[in-house]
């Protein structure tokens, strides 16, 4: 079986395609997986790094107004429908599949003139509007939400409501494994604090109001990971604070952490964004949370998908314009002297993880890719 899988711009897209791309791998041999995405994207560093062959082709997202900018990515994107052509007509896949950005568009637009199988893997509650456009064209549409079906329109039928595709490590990783890995104690509830890849400013600022107030506290121990371009601003203004981790003894900070499985294994309650892989994960290892979506996300998908989860009673949302370090130690405090309500939210969150996701796109796929014209 030969798979192009096509997906980049940010870690949302690109984990999914790899953990898909995995699973596929391990269901049917022989199975040659091609990645296309870009060179300006993530993707072109993280993929080969997994180990799968990757090609680009140039294109850019529309911008939101006509600009000279508009006119050249319309020239661009007409370059990257030539160069899926050339690399499809090459590596002539039995599917191609999309997990979202705008290097999708191309890819799959072609595959499906070519009369290719296609599907497209949409993580977000509001679907990008790549991901809209392409469901008029692919056969299949795997979604992480069913509240994101509705957005489908007359390609509902397509769609199917799969959950998100998540790391086996992820699913596989223990609590005590996890404990002994990060250095952390086993008697204490871990609070774990991720504001993405790249940190959280205003969620970082926050922390300082949670160090004050729960630093040296021995029912509870804090993993903070920063962001790498945030980790030196936050230590300088611990020290401006006067908050010294020795004495605390209950604080850890990292600008990024590689063992994030073993760090979700280990915790007890999450302060993270609302992208959806981050959800997926949080979900499937049933972890209460208190989220912040991402303001700027488009169409403001993050707020969108952190609602779901505190409809179902798994979160607690606090919008990122109303967070203050105050009201963070409110709400934390609210929960920690509420055991039986945080049972309830880790019970409520593991009902809506999905741990076979990724098997249920693969045997979709691969379903696909044995269907003749």
């Amino acid at each position: 079986m030969r798979v192009i899988i096509s997906g980049g711009g940010t870690g949302g897209h690109i984990y999914p395609a790899v953990t898909i791309a995995k699973t596929i791998a391990a269901m049917t041999t022989p199975c040659e997986i091609l990645f296309v995405g870009t060179q300006e994207g993530l993707e072109a560093d993280l993929v080969p790094k997994e180990g799968f062959a990757f090609e680009a082709v140039n294109v850019r997202g529309f911008e939101r107004r006509l600009s000279w900018s508009s006119v050249q990515t319309v020239f661009k994107t007409m370059t990257g429908l030539g160069q899926s052509w050339k690399i499809i007509r090459r590596f002539r896949p039995d599917i191609v599949i999309g997990t979202g950005g705008y290097v999708c568009g191309p890819v799959l637009l072609m595959a499906s003139l070519m009369g290719i199988p296609t599907m497209i893997q949409e993580q977000n509650v509001i679907p990008g509007v790549t991901n809209r456009i392409l469901a008029r064209f692919v056969r299949k549409v795997a979604v992480g939400y069913p509240e994101a079906k509705e957005f489908f329109g007359k390609q509902m039928d397509k769609v199917v409501a799969t959950g998100n595709p998540i790391r086996p490590e992820v699913i596989a990783a223990s609590r005590s494994e996890g404990v002994k890995a990060l250095g952390l104690k086993d008697d204490r509830l871990t609070l774990l604090v991720v504001g993405g890849s790249r940190g959280a400013r205003s969620i970082n600022q926050a922390m300082m109001e949670v160090y004050r107030h729960f630093g040296g506290n021995n029912d509870i121990q804090i993993l903070h990971v920063t962001g790498q371009n945030e980790y030196n601003n936050i230590v300088s203004l611990m020290l401006e604070s006067g908050i010294d981790r020795a004495i605390a003894g209950n604080i850890t900070i990292a600008p990024y952490l590689y063992d994030m499985p073993q760090a979700l294994a280990a915790a007890d309650l999450a302060i993270f964004r609302a992208g959806a892989i981050g959800l997926a994960e949080l979900t499937v290892r049933g972890i209460p949370a208190i989220l912040i979506p991402y303001p700027y996300a488009a169409a403001n998908h993050q707020e969108f998908n952190a609602r779901i989860l505190e409809e179902a009673g798994a979160a607690v949302v606090i919008l990122d314009a109303e967070l203050t370090g105050s009201l963070l130690v409110d709400e934390l405090e609210k929960l920690l002297s509420d055991r039986e309500r945080l049972q309830r939210m880790a019970e409520a969150s593991k009902k809506m993880g999905h741990p076979d996701a990724a098997a249920a796109i693969a045997k979709m796929a691969i379903a696909l890719a044995n269907t003749s014209e």
